[in-house]
């Protein structure tokens, strides 16, 4: 006859079966030492700080002043270098030489050294204003050594907010710089034209002394008609309202207007480029064509002209260099 086992045997087999898997299920990982986590957290700040670094330096290198005279400023801080400015010579420029005699005896002064004013080149389109400026650029840089060169900086329009940044960066630079900002002005609720005024005059800092600031627009007072309008219209004080935004323009030391050329400024300037270019065509021939092109354009002014000028050198099979 068998024995049947003992339930103090039974019992206590169960029980050493029930707490085997327990003790498997609660096992955990060992901890890394306290060393192991140290070395990590170092290489993660070095490797941050790498990338940091890298980012700084890079908006750094690029503005070797010294690479180039002609810059386009990013908001990101960068400043790209211009091998080749898109311009005209100076003495292509006809019909406006009294405002070319006054931009050029300003930007000699800044370039010696001594006070000059901001400057405004406002009016029609197409007469030469941004091309005014580049010319000028290039003209005072012709006879100069290396150390003593104006830069241009170019700004966007819709990039002016970050102008404070720029001149963080010009500021304790050896050279002298031109910020040259075309076809500038603004519309609607913009609110950005704070930043230039701050620049222009007002901030505590102000512009830096190697800074001048250029700027072109078709605009007098750089805003839009209805703009102004509608700032006097809606102000409890209409006057206050519209002289808040008109002073703008007023911190502009320089003011130089353009305005439409005559038939015979418009005639001088296609001949001076068509002689420039070596273009040769009958003076009354190309007095006709000329004329007939600006009728069709609906406008005379120097865009005209030199739109003119490359539709006549393509069609007479001359190869001319661009702008």
């Amino acid at each position: 006859m068998s024995k049947k086992p003992s339930k103090t045997t039974a019992r206590a087999t169960s029980k050493a079966a029930s707490r085997s898997p327990a003790k498997t299920a609660t096992k955990r990982p060992a901890k890394p030492s306290k060393d192991v986590t140290a070395e990590r957290i170092a290489r993660a700040l070095e490797a941050i700080a790498g990338h940091l670094s890298a980012a700084s330096k890079a908006p750094r290198e690029s503005e070797s002043f010294g690479a180039a005279d002609a810059f386009v400023w990013h908001p990101d801080g960068r400043l790209a270098p211009v091998p080749r400015v898109s311009r005209v010579e100076l003495g292509l420029l006809k019909g406006i030489d009294r405002m070319r005699d006054i931009l050029i005896e300003n930007t000699e002064r800044f370039a010696n050294g001594l006070p000059a004013n901001n400057a405004l080149l406002w009016g029609a389109r197409g007469m030469g204003k941004s091309s005014l400026v580049k010319a000028a650029h290039a003209d005072l840089n012709r006879n100069r050594k290396p150390a003593d060169r104006l830069k241009l900086i170019e700004i966007h329009r819709e990039d002016i907010e970050s102008l404070p940044g720029l001149m963080d960066q010009l500021r304790a630079s050896p050279f002298r710089f031109i910020v040259f900002c075309d076809d500038l002005s603004f519309d609607g609720n913009d609110a950005s034209y704070k930043s230039l005024k701050a620049v222009l005059e007002g901030g505590i800092e102000g512009r830096p002394d190697n800074v001048i600031l250029y700027a072109t627009s078709n605009r007098r007072h750089l805003l839009a008609r209805e703009m102004i309008e509608n700032e006097r219209s809606t102000a409890i004080n209409p006057g206050e309202a519209v002289e808040e935004k008109v002073s703008l323009s007023d911190r502009f030391g320089l003011w130089l207007g353009f305005h439409r050329c005559s038939q015979d400024e418009y005639l001088a300037m296609v001949r001076g480029y068509c002689g420039h270019f070596g273009i040769k065509l009958p003076d009354d021939e190309l007095e006709r064509e000329a004329l007939e092109w600006s009728t069709t354009r609906g406008s005379r002014s120097g865009r005209v002209a030199w739109q003119f000028t490359q539709e006549l050198a393509g069609r007479l099979g001359i190869r001319i260099a661009g702008k």
